[in-house]
């Protein structure tokens, strides 16, 4: 309801009250003039009738508008386009308007502090797990977050270092395709752009030791290095890869760098297949794997604690010195040899012969063979023996398993819980016969963890390779059907499941 009709009626009000009284008084005069009276009034009501009604409407409607807002949240089936809802003047679009926009202003405001808050707890546990973690972790315990199986793993350091051989590799066979002599300080440059690491002459040192066939070191002077900090006539140090010479010019390709890259790891590997035999050998009983047959650390290896590899002896540049005369090359000999150093020299090399045989001794002691656990006193000798000696064979056959036998052995530990569901599935189906399909599709459903209708039914071919004369496939067409025999006692083939895994865990 606009202004400009709220102001007539009170204005129309005004004037019909202010006629009233002068109409009463000529009334009083004359009798005749009653009937005007009346007649005018009933005018002035009528007239005014419309406008006070739509007037009483706006306000009743204005003081229901929280309740209407109510029902209607309440009554969703109710239709917006009643013939009870009257038209919106512009006035109250505009005050619609206004509510929406300061609605949606209040929600924009709530959001963003929730936003806040939850920025806010997200920082408090972040800086709450920063101050909690010590060490990094991730060195230590690396081979841990391997796949299973884990299989030949290397340590965290070892597999830097191939990294490290990798990326040298790679420079070394760009500059020396393009006939450019590769300085260690180019190789330095270009393996830690490539890696965003340190990369040092302690780490060429290491992959000599790797792999002593890789490269060759020289010493070298007069090479341009376009670097203000070396100069010319300095020695530097060159590395030249190791090729086969029956070609006029050898390239460098992809194909080799491969062969390269694979030796290393092979190297690599060795290394610590090294280790692994020290730590078996000082096991109680010991135990012995041949190394073409090894396919997996010991379990109680800790492979992430091999010592670093040793750091090998790169050509140093040549000591020179301009001497002219034999009397100065005499003054420089006696200025090096003092007398103190003459009459010690007998000492020193009885140190330096002593302490050669000190990191011997520097050794860790391995336990002794007799050395028996508080926990185990009273057992005897010759049952700790059997027992050891049993688990050192089933040690030895796991790390000699190859991945096929490894994952038929898991296959087999599932075979007794799969045998129950497809009792139950054939119970619940009263059937003498089911689909591959639909008995892969059950037991899928029923089993504890997530396996694909190609895993089951593998699993479903290997229970009827194992128990033949409980469970038989019969191709029919283009279908395959599984048949039970009911007649044979489901703890018998249990019996028979466990039987053939420990037969399998031995080979």
């Amino acid at each position: 309801m606009s202004q400009a009709q709220v102001t007539e009626f009170f204005c129309q009000r005004k004037s019909g009250a202010a006629r009233a009284p002068g109409h009463r008084r000529k009334g009083r005069v004359r009798g005749s003039s009653a009937s005007g009276f009346h007649h005018g009034n009933k005018e002035s009501a009528l007239c005014c009738s419309p406008v006070r009604e739509e007037f009483v409407r706006v306000v009743d409607e204005a003081a229901g508008l929280s309740n209407d807002r109510q029902s209607a949240s309440s009554r969703p089936d109710t239709d917006p386009a009643s013939p009870r809802t009257p038209k919106r003047s512009s006035a109250e679009a505009e005050f619609d308007l206004g509510a929406a926009v300061f609605s949606a202003a209040a929600e924009h405001s709530s959001v963003k502090r929730r936003r806040q808050a939850g920025r806010a707890r997200d920082a408090e546990a972040n800086t709450t797990e920063k101050t909690t973690r010590g060490t990094p972790a991730y060195q230590r315990y690396h081979t841990l977050a391997q796949a299973t199986p884990p299989g030949l793993s290397l340590p965290y350091q070892y597999k830097i270092l191939a990294e490290m051989f990798r990326s040298m590799d790679t420079v070394v066979a760009m500059l020396y395709n393009r006939s450019e002599t590769a300085t260690f300080a180019k190789i330095k440059q270009g393996v830690q752009d490539m890696m965003h690491r340190r990369f040092e002459e302690s780490h060429v040192g290491q992959i000599k030791t790797v792999f002593p066939a890789a490269f060759s070191f020289r010493q070298q002077k007069n090479i341009p290095t376009f670097n203000s900090n070396v100069s010319r006539g300095s020695y530097q140090l060159t590395v030249e890869p190791v090729l086969n010479r029956n070609e006029a010019r050898p390239v460098l390709s992809a194909s080799r760098l491969l062969e390269r890259r694979r030796v290393f790891h092979q190297n690599l590997i060795s290394v610590v297949k090294q280790h692994h035999k020290a730590f078996l050998s000082s096991l109680v009983p010991p135990v012995s794997v041949p190394e073409d047959k090894l396919t997996r650390w010991h379990p109680r290896f800790n492979v992430d604690a091999v010592p670093a590899v040793q750091v090998g002896s790169l050509p140093p540049p040549p000591h020179t010195e301009n001497v002219s005369t034999a009397q100065e090359v005499l003054e420089k000999a006696r200025s090096l040899i003092t007398p103190k150093v003459r009459r010690q020299r007998p000492s020193t090399s009885t140190t330096w012969s002593v302490g050669s045989q000190n990191p011997a001794a520097a050794q860790p002691a391995v336990p002794p063979a007799g050395l028996v656990p508080s926990s185990l006193k009273g057992v005897s000798q010759s049952l700790l023996d059997r027992i050891r000696a049993k688990e050192a064979q089933k040690l030895q056959a796991a790390m000699t398993r190859n991945p096929a036998q490894e994952e038929r052995l898991l296959m087999l530990t599932r075979l007794g819980e799969l045998a129950r569901i497809l009792r139950n599935v054939f119970v619940a189906e009263k059937k003498s016969a089911l689909v591959m399909e639909v008995a892969c599709n059950r037991m899928a459903a029923s089993y504890r963890s997530a396996l694909s209708l190609g895993e089951m039914e593998k699993h479903i071919r290997l229970l009827a390779e194992v128990a033949p004369d409980w469970l038989s496939i019969h191709p029919i067409r283009k279908d395959f059907y599984l048949k039970l025999n009911k007649m044979v006692e489901l703890n018998v083939i249990l019996d028979k499941l466990n039987h053939r895994l420990r037969e399998e865990e031995r080979l």
